[in-house]
Order: C-alpha cells, then sequence, then structure tokens
C-alpha cells in the first residue's frame, strides 16, 4: 500500500475516504519505534534510507496531480493521511510540507481534513508541534501506562524516548491532540504482553485525564503483524475501557 509517495484513497475504518501520503522511503520503514503489532517490520540500522525519502517539491507535485486527478473523477477524500513506512514527522521537510498540504487541500477540497498518524516521539521539537497543531487531525500515540510496557510494546529506538516525556508532551497539545491507543495481549520472546491489566489501564487512565485530549480512539490488531504471538483483544474489553473514559468524561471511539 506504501509504494507510492500518494496512494489511495482507501478505505479507512477510522478517517472514511482516506488518501495516503508517505513521507518516507517505498521499501523500508523508517521510524523512531519498532512496535511489536507494527505490520511494517522493523527499521534498518543503517542511516542511508534517508538519503531515499522523496523531497518536499516531488510530494507537492505528486499531491497536485493526484487531486486533480480526483477533483476530475468525484472522488472525494474525507482525509488526506499522512501515514505510511514509519513516523511522518521524521522527514526534514515536514513543516513545509504541512503547509503546502494545507494550501492544496484549500484549493481542491476544502471540506477534506488533513491528517497526520504519529507515534508522538518527535513533539518536543517546536517545528513538529506547531505544525501538527496546524491540521485537522493531530492523532497520536499512547499504547500504554506504565513504562515497562511502553519500552515492551513500543520498542522506542533511542533511550531518550520515555513514556513520561511523551506523556508530558501530548499535554501540550490540549484538545488539539487526539490520542490512539492499541490494545493487544499474547506473548513477545516468551514475555508476556497485556496493556488491558488493571494496572495497566489505571495508569493509562491517569494519563489521558492529565492530557486532556480532543477524544481518544480505542483500537486493536486487525492485520498480520511482524510478531508472533499477538491477539486480538475482544470488543468487549474495549467496550469496557471505553466506559471508564465516559466515566471521566473523556470522549472516545471504538473500532
Amino acid at each position: 500500500m506504501f509504494n507510492q509517495t500518494v496512494f489511495g484513497p482507501v478505505r479507512s475504518r477510522r478517517l472514511g475516504n482516506s488518501l495516503g501520503i508517505n513521507l518516507l522511503a517505498v521499501n523500508k520503514k523508517v521510524c523512531t519505534f519498532d512496535c511489536i503489532y507494527c505490520e511494517c517490520g522493523w527499521s534498518p540500522d543503517d542511516k542511508e534510507v534517508m538519503e531515499q525519502l522523496p523531497i518536499r517539491e516531488q510530494i507537492n507535485e505528486s499531491l497536485e496531480s493526484k487531486l486533480i486527478r480526483l477533483k476530475a473523477e468525484n472522488n472525494i477524500p474525507d482525509s488526506i493521511t499522512f501515514a505510511g513506512y514509519g513516523e511522518p514527522t521524521i522527514h526534514p521537510e515536514f513543516a513545509d510540507i504541512i503547509d503546502d498540504t494545507l494550501q492544496l487541500r484549500n484549493q481542491f477540497f476544502p471540506h477534506a481534513e488533513v491528517t497526520v498518524l504519529s507515534n508522538a516521539s518527535m513533539i518536543h521539537k517546536p517545528d513538529i508541534f506547531e505544525a501538527l497543531n496546524r491540521v485537522d487531525n493531530n492523532i497520536l500515540k499512547l499504547d500504554a501506562g506504565l513504562e515497562a510496557t511502553f519500552q515492551l510494546i513500543n520498542r522506542p529506538r533511542s533511550e531518550d524516548l520515555t513514556l513520561d516525556r511523551i506523556v508530558q508532551n501530548l499535554r501540550k497539545f490540549g484538545n488539539k491532540a487526539i490520542v490512539q491507543t492499541l490494545f493487544v495481549t499474547g506473548k513477545v520472546d516468551g514475555i508476556p504482553v497485556d496493556n488491558t491489566t488493571t494496572a495497566e489501564v489505571h495508569a493509562w487512565l491517569n494519563h489521558i485525564r492529565f492530557i486532556r485530549p480532543r477524544y481518544v480512539m480505542l483500537y486493536t490488531i486487525d492485520r498480520q503483524t511482524t510478531t508472533t504471538g499477538l491477539n486480538m483483544v475482544p470488543r468487549k474489553v474495549l467496550n469496557e475501557i471505553a466506559d471508564k473514559l465516559r466515566q471521566i468524561r473523556i470522549k472516545y471511539n471504538v473500532y
């Protein structure tokens, strides 16, 4: 799906008719996390992959061409969505690309929303923070309540990426942030993983209460993962967690 810089539109369970933009390489994952549930595999250690990223001008031309074609076909996107093989905010021209995209959106499909799916690892950078504040849907990952679970599930590739640091930075967005949380159970290399336990959910709820996002997206795996031994969380469990959000007056959607 990510073998082009601009792809789709595809039907998204969260975003409707979603036109995708992949700011990263088309054949290798580039990310600050190695999440155990990611379908894109693991990030390579070599830094040469960063040289394969499309440049701003290429992205703008590809997007404009695609939007012209969609306009002619009357194929109206609900969302122009930054997704792809990894973390879009690591692109060195991310903030400028966001501005280009907003301009093209306004020109061709002013009712479409611009969405960024991010793991929140780069939001401490002022230009990234400000760019994410300019989009319609700033969807940021928070998959754990406890640091050990964060390390087990998300596998950050830098020691500087801690759960507390991410939570503190998420708080700065206020209700501009949409928090996305993927719940999963199973085993990884023989180690149990479960972010639905009482202790995990209690700690996670405290983070959500502190962040006060616009709303929370709750979901579980629905595609094949690189890691074996992971299980989909039943809808009943997701609904029980959602009910706890309702009790603290946080809006949510369960997918």
